[in-house]
């Protein structure tokens, strides 16, 4: 049950979940070079509470080789607070800024803003495994191994653009002021983005980078949260962005629902299949991204309307489509009719290895769990979770207090209570478009793993075929698709990958010189 409680934080799909190199021996000593602490006295943790300090800042400096270039950057830990509409603090925001400190020009240096999800998760995941300038000590494939730790990251983005890490309240040190203040503030999809955009201006303006290219980059929950933040910041905060990177996206407030929503998932069904091997075999010899368009076609040509057809289809075609959706993922054809065609996910990473003693993971269904019985509609736990927190939760208590030298008593939420959260007036999706049409400079990139059951990535594409249903966005919008799960980061190869389509992406949405923003 610990599990099921505390999981409740990933939001994907529309709905709450019940779950979310050259390697280096001594994480303190050899993952990165460090040449001076910086404490500014009037702000620094005590290390001896748990009470938030809402101004705080430890300074200190390193290199770090990415494509075998040193280099070298600030790094400050800290917090900022949130004020209310009286300029009274009520909150403390704690982040992570690096800078690479061999730049001279500052205004033309990018800064990328980076978020994660849950609601309720702090932003470790991409922190400290996919784009800051260390990573976790972990298998290839992302499984951990021990010790825990981390290790330098070779294909950071600090080689381009400047990183801030952000946790909103509650997640990782970030807290209330005290327990008076009303969680409304914080706690809802419109709540989130507008304190968020607040404190981004107070951030940007302390830290004298107005005239930077700005970028935004969220995660799961997170890609809501920066989605709304793109037409926040340019209406209420008058920063404009050169960027947005959604990372395994949610719905985005989208309609989908009914025979769609039931659909769409049938070609992440097909991947995870062809991963575990179970479909015939003129698909299973198949590459993945050779077979999936069969799957993706079929879908949105004969999946959607039979379903939506309902009591109306006739025994034979429903027969006729059930049989295609049982090649296409690995289900029989018997379950598929029992379903009436729309076969919950719950019960697909059941049902699919049941045969075998397996359940397949939510979040990456490479990773198989073991529950107590075979029977059941659902797994009992989220395999794929419980194993990333083997190797997160260890490495960022380790990383910030031994290596960026900040010291609290504070316990450092992987996952906060945020409940209840306000999931009304969610129309980010529709407030990105809008923010890309009233910005030329604004660019797009989503980024999706096959094999991820929240977030899904044929999911992810539609939301972006309904998001510019005009076609007049398209050449500053793109995908890109990576051969693991929700944080496609954990495996290496998709690590170098798609750190690389980061990098070319922020290339691309900077403007050339003397370029006008203008239609």
């Amino acid at each position: 049950m610990k599990f099921k409680l505390i999981l409740t934080t990933f939001l994907c799909a529309g709905f709450f979940v019940h779950a979310q190199q050259g390697s280096r021996k001594n994480p303190t000593k050899e993952t990165v070079t460090k040449t001076e602490v910086t404490v500014k006295e009037d702000s620094k943790p005590t290390g001896n509470e748990r009470a938030i300090k809402v101004e705080s800042a430890v300074i200190t400096n390193h290199t770090v080789t990415v494509d075998g270039k040193n280099i070298p950057y600030k790094a400050t830990t800290g917090t900022l607070p949130v004020w209310d509409e009286d300029g009274k603090p009520i909150a403390g925001l704690f982040y992570t800024y690096y800078e690479r400190s061999d730049v001279q020009n500052r205004a033309k240096r990018p800064l990328v803003i980076s978020f994660n999800g849950g609601p309720g998760s702090a932003s470790v995941w991409m922190h400290i495994a996919y784009t800051g300038p260390v990573v976790l000590n972990i298998d290839d494939e992302g499984y951990p191994v021990q010790p825990y730790g981390y290790k330098e990251n070779p294909y950071s983005i600090l080689d381009v653009a400047d990183i801030v890490y952000i946790d909103p309240v509650n997640t990782g040190y970030s807290r209330a002021v005290s327990k008076d203040i009303p969680t409304n503030k914080f706690f809802g999809v419109r709540a989130d983005i507008k304190y968020l955009a607040e404190w981004i201006n107070t951030f940007v303006t302390r830290n004298n980078r107005w005239a930077s290219p700005k970028f935004l980059i969220g995660e799961s929950y997170g890609t809501t949260r920066v989605s709304g933040l793109a037409l926040e910041l340019q209406n209420n905060q008058w920063m404009y962005l050169n960027g947005v990177v959604l990372v395994s996206p949610t719905e985005l407030g989208i309609e989908r629902s009914g025979p769609v929503d039931a659909a769409l998932r049938l070609p992440y069904f097909a991947a995870t299949a062809w991963y575990h091997k179970v479909l015939p075999t003129d698909l299973q010899s198949k590459d993945l991204t050779a077979m999936l368009p069969e799957v993706e076609s079929f879908t949105i040509n004969e999946l959607i309307p039979a379903i939506a057809q309902g009591g109306m289809l006739s025994s034979d075609r429903k027969k006729a489509i059930a049989t295609k959706m049982a090649r296409y993922s690995g289900l029989s054809e018997k379950v598929i009719l029992d379903y009436n065609l729309n076969v919950p996910t719950d019960f697909f990473w059941k049902e699919l290895l049941r045969d075998k003693g397996f359940t397949v993971g939510r979040l990456d269904s490479r990773y198989r769990g073991i529950d107590k019985m075979s029977a059941g509609e659902g797994p009992d736990y989220n395999a794929e979770l419980t194993s990333w927190l083997h190797s997160f939760t260890p490495a960022i208590n380790m990383y910030i207090r031994d290596e960026l030298n900040y010291k609290t008593d504070l316990k450092y939420n992987m996952f906060g209570s945020v409940y209840p959260w306000d999931n009304t007036g969610d129309k980010t999706g529709d407030n990105l478009r809008q923010a890309m049409a009233q910005n030329p400079y604004l660019h797009l990139l989503v980024q999706s793993g096959y094999y991820d059951g929240a977030c899904d990535y044929f999911n992810a594409k539609y939301s972006m075929w309904q998001l510019d249903a005009a076609g007049k966005l398209t050449d500053r919008m793109s995908w890109e698709g990576y051969r693991s799960g929700h944080m496609m980061y954990l495996r290496k190869d998709d690590l170098k990958t798609a750190n690389n389509h980061i990098r070319e992406f922020i290339k691309k949405a900077l403007p050339k010189e003397g370029e006008a923003a203008k239609f």
